[in-house]
């Protein structure tokens, strides 16, 4: 069994679900899967689909409806072609990505900060001590 540590990424919901909760076709979450867009999480299922490969069950999760739900904005209402998407997509990611680092940057600096306090307030006892 998979384990994922966040319950958002969780895959719960098949296809059809997904797509209901979206409010978009089944066939669109497959085109978006296609394009790069999102990757569902992939269950072994019976028998074969096209081309004698083993059947797949394509399960969502709550982060993939989140970002379906972005998609969707930035598509209709923003009116932003998938090539679009895709490059709004990478450049979150790597925000996304640097703000993780700013904020391990930030925990060790805080972590310093303390150290440093604590040494500091170590000399001023020595200093009293010698005085």
């Amino acid at each position: 069994m998979v384990h994922f540590d966040n319950p958002k990424d969780r895959p719960v919901y098949i296809i059809s679900v997904a797509a209901e909760l979206v409010g978009m076709h089944p066939q669109t979450l497959r085109q978006y899967e296609r394009a790069g867009l999102l990757r569902p999480y992939r269950m072994p299922g019976r028998g074969e689909g096209k081309g004698g490969k083993e059947r797949e069950t394509r399960l969502y999760s709550e982060h993939d409806i989140e970002q379906l739900r972005y998609i969707k904005r930035l598509t209709q209402e923003l009116k932003v072609n998938l090539e679009g998407v895709k490059q709004i997509a990478l450049l979150k990611e790597e925000l996304d990505s640097r703000q993780r680092e700013l904020d391990k940057q930030k925990q060790k600096m805080q972590q310093e900060i303390q150290r440093l306090r604590s040494k500091i307030g170590q000399l001023e006892v020595q200093i009293e001590e010698e005085v």
